[in-house]
């Protein structure tokens, strides 16, 4: 599955886990806050995925970083086509181990911000994918969504019901030891956890 240090990630990270047997993937982009990193490989190691790779990808920036970049209505954490890349290597992981689904944690309210998070994008994926590999065509290689009809609260409600360290989790937009909790990653996460009805175990940095 696709695992950052969010809290959707690590979510369906531990929702996925209790059927089958996991491996994780997470992605190293020029910018990314190194704490972010630093949780998904605290996240993995103690759900215990059978492996955790990350792949770097050096020249892949968010909006914010890129000079000159100018589109209406993106956020600076925005990355050009994003999933497009993401889900075409973990298909690539999941060629390699012989792996029939791809998991990813978006939320239902990511596809109000983000165009590759919906059934329009990942129906056609799934099936280009496919058609790609012999082997994911064998597999019915599937791209799974298990949160994809819950709000960021009602994903947090999940994942105290499921255990997950929450206080491990990373929402933070800047490269930072801590949370800011000014950018806009940290305000949803504020919101969310207020929102759920349960105390964010990091509002001690507050």
């Amino acid at each position: 599955m696709l695992l950052s240090g969010g809290i959707d990630s690590a979510t369906a990270l531990y929702l996925t886990k209790k059927t089958r047997p996991v491996r994780a993937l997470s992605f190293e982009f020029d910018g990314i806050a190194e704490s972010e990193l630093e949780s998904a490989r605290a996240i993995a190691g103690l759900a215990r995925v059978a492996e955790h790779r990350i792949v770097r990808l050096p020249d892949m920036r968010e909006a914010g970083d890129i000079p000159g970049f100018k589109l209406a209505g993106r956020p600076p954490s925005y990355i050009p086509l994003r999933n497009s890349v993401f889900y075409s290597l973990a298909a690539s992981f999941a060629e390699e181990i012989g792996a029939g689904a791809i998991v990813g944690g978006h939320n239902k309210e990511d596809e109000r911000v983000f165009a590759d998070v919906s059934e329009e994008f990942f129906a056609p994926l799934q099936t280009a994918l496919r058609a790609a590999s012999p082997v994911l065509r064998r597999n019915r290689l599937r791209i799974v969504r298990p949160l994809r009809g819950l709000t960021k609260p009602e994903v947090i409600k999940l994942g105290v019901s499921l255990g997950v360290p929450l206080e491990l989790t990373w929402s933070c937009h800047r490269d930072s030891r801590e949370h800011c909790w000014k950018c806009d990653g940290c305000l949803s996460r504020k919101r969310a956890f207020k929102e759920a009805g349960f105390p964010d175990p990091l509002s001690g940095n507050l």
